[in-house]
């Protein structure tokens, strides 16, 4: 039996009872020229179409409402990624809605961006120096939230802009979870650990995360000292990315850019000066003393402050216990 047919008792295969067309006139593709979300709206619709699904049926085997099916196939509502990997489920598209979301975020990203991002999702080894911020695909969601929320207050950045930035990050960590993700080697100069961002309680919690991330086989942090001064050979957070073919590229950010660098050259510049720094940087050990040290900082400080507070020490014991 085709795709699009269904036997003589109205039966879809799945077994319910549903009054169909015996043959389904299939959606024309999808113009990949589209815009990002109205591209998604497009497929989702195509492919709704293609099973012969009503908005109202797509939506319960989704899960959703059928108004958001119908506003996402407009584009009149931003995508979420439980929808796309939903659609991915429901629809059995081994991927593609994911993918589509992906480049939805990625509209809203940094230019040059989205091309270092599809090449990280490929590489097999990550190496990076990162100023001021805790690297993305380390980053907790309320880290990455305070720093999204900042850039909407000081007009960087949209409101929408901001979501489809914490969104794309949390699509791009995913390269951590995969069965056998890629060898990452992260250098953070010692201003990612020390500048607070939203709040103490947020950073305490970014720092318990390192610490975690820190044990795994896979991961290796170091962390640049403040006192390495002027023998800090980056004044740019970099990446430098071992693709499958075994080819390494780099990536730099300017604030209103970003740069896959491919040139042989300059790439192997990057990668010696990156060599020195790793031996110039604390150890693994070092470092992960230096992290917990800090984090205890800071749990000391929300200490003080309950202990300051109305209810005082009596509220710290509570909260310990």
């Amino acid at each position: 039996m085709g795709a699009g047919h269904y036997d003589r008792q109205g039966l879809t295969p799945d077994g319910s009872c549903e009054l169909r067309r015996s043959t389904l006139q299939e959606e024309p593709e999808v113009d990949a020229t589209l815009p990002p979300a109205l591209r998604f709206g497009a497929e989702l619709r195509r492919s709704r179409v293609g099973r012969g699904w009503s908005q109202d049926e797509l939506a319960r085997r989704m899960q959703y409402s059928a108004g958001l099916v119908s506003y996402v196939e407009r584009a009149r509502k931003p995508v979420s990624l439980n929808f796309a990997v939903k659609a991915d489920e429901v629809f059995g598209a081994g991927g593609r809605f994911e993918e589509l979301f992906r480049r939805y975020l990625a509209a809203n990203l940094l230019e040059g961006f989205e091309e270092f991002a599809e090449a990280e999702g490929k590489c097999r080894r990550l190496q990076a120096y990162e100023l001021g911020v805790i690297p993305g695909l380390f980053q907790t969601p309320a880290y990455a939230s305070a720093l999204a929320a900042a850039a909407v207050q000081r007009s960087g950045i949209s409101q929408e802009q901001a979501d489809a930035r914490v969104g794309f990050l949390a699509v791009r960590q995913k390269l951590l979870d995969r069965p056998v993700p890629p060898l990452v080697h992260v250098v953070m100069d010692e201003s990612c650990i020390r500048r607070p961002v939203g709040g103490p309680a947020v950073m305490e919690a970014q720092l318990a995360h390192l610490e975690k991330l820190a044990k795994h086989p896979r991961i290796t942090i170091q962390v640049a000292p403040f006192d390495l001064g002027e023998y800090a050979p980056f004044t740019m957070p970099l990446v430098l990315l071992t693709l499958p073919n075994r080819v390494v590229i780099g990536y730099a950010e300017s604030q209103a850019r970003g740069h896959l660098e491919r040139n042989r050259d300059t790439v192997t510049a990057w990668a010696r000066d990156y060599d020195q720094l790793q031996v110039e940087s604390l150890s693994t050990v070092a470092s992960l003393a230096l992290i917990q040290a800090v984090r205890k900082e800071l749990s000391h400080e929300q200490d003080h402050r309950l202990v300051d507070g109305p209810v005082g020490e009596e509220q710290l014991q509570q909260q310990r216990r």
